[in-house]
């Protein structure tokens, strides 16, 4: 509010007490705005993240605070608090004082909680505010080397010629990996058997064995099977081929009804709904220039993963597509919702 109408409005002869009040309570309003944009951060920031250390969401969130803290010139600690569909770390931020010193790292498999969980403690989209993307990574579609098949359209058509016989194995029912296994199945008009392990190792080791005949899985994991060449991943799935695999050929590639496939993962950063606007958009600044940074764009491509930011409200509207687009499959697929 520009002062010299604000003295104007003070100095008007014989104000009422109400329009006092209502100035003096916009004074307040406005110098309170500013003081929150200049002062913040006034002690140490929090990442909480819904996996357990030294996973790839781990290291992306300490690789991020270390930038933060430099800039922001407060500690920035990283938190771990792994349950299943991420549900402690995001009831802890959801009831966090909204002061943008409590952050949580969300993902894709937040939008898969959405869907999948009848009820949650919170409300994923009224009780965040997003701050931005950081990055994106691959899923992959990997089969056992020297096994039956090569290449991703001796899969496909191996799968479409003998219906009801191709296994493909995924982590847990409802991660991310296992629902772009039934999305990939739906889209193909195939019918596979998607079969849920508990965790990604026992689904490598039931396809090393020859008991399933392809996996779904974040491609950064697979990449010491892929280079000891046990694995050979036959596709991508999602837009683009991987920097880091140059010759295998993305999903839509195959053309048809996968022309438009897509399915990638993604993370980011949201904080509690009632943070005010300008402490989200100060963090949402820093996670820009952040993420490009030369040193973090490798750090993070060494994970397999894509630095990308993006505004609070292009997060936000990634978080409600996914969360209808995961919800479409749950019921397509006929998933007990947990």
């Amino acid at each position: 509010m520009h002062i010299t109408f604000v003295l104007n409005l003070l100095l008007w002869d014989r104000p009422s007490s109400m329009l006092r009040a209502c100035v003096v309570a916009l004074i307040v309003m406005s110098w309170n705005c500013v003081a929150t944009a200049q002062n913040f951060p006034t002690k140490p920031i929090k990442i909480v993240v819904p996996n357990a250390p030294g996973g790839a969401a781990d290291i992306t969130a300490r690789t991020i605070a270390q930038k933060l803290s430099e800039a922001l010139g407060q500690p920035v600690v990283i938190d771990n608090k792994p349950s299943a569909g991420g549900v402690v770390a995001g009831e802890q931020v959801a009831k966090s004082d909204p002061d943008g010193h409590t952050i949580l790292l969300i993902s894709s498999g937040t939008a898969v909680s959405a869907a999948l969980f009848k009820a949650l403690p919170f409300d994923t989209r009224k009780d965040f505010a997003p701050v931005s993307k950081l990055a994106t990574f691959d899923l992959a579609i990997a089969v056992a080397e020297g096994g039956k098949f090569k290449t991703f359209a001796e899969l496909l058509a191996y799968a479409k010629a003998n219906p009801g016989k191709l296994n493909i194995g995924t982590p847990q029912i409802g991660t991310t990996q296992n629902l772009a296994a039934e999305l990939f199945k739906s889209a193909a008009g195939i019918d596979v058997q998607v079969i849920p392990f508990n965790g990604t190792p026992p689904v490598i080791a039931a396809l090393r064995g020859g008991n399933i005949d392809a996996m779904v899985e974040i491609l950064g994991p697979l990449m010491a099977q892929i280079t000891s060449n046990a694995l050979r991943p036959v596709a991508l799935l999602g837009d683009q081929r991987a920097a880091v695999l140059p010759d295998v050929p993305v999903a839509r590639e195959a053309g048809g009804s996968l022309a438009n496939f897509s399915a990638t993962s993604w993370n980011g950063l949201a904080v509690p709904a009632k943070t005010p606007k300008d402490v989200v958009a100060k963090l949402n600044r820093e996670m820009v220039r952040i993420l490009t940074l030369p040193d973090v764009k490798q750090r993070l491509n060494d994970l397999t993963l894509v630095a990308q930011s993006s505004t609070p409200d292009q997060l936000a509207q990634l978080l409600d597509s996914d969360i209808k687009r995961w919800a479409d499959v749950i019921e397509r697929a006929k998933l007990q919702k947990q």
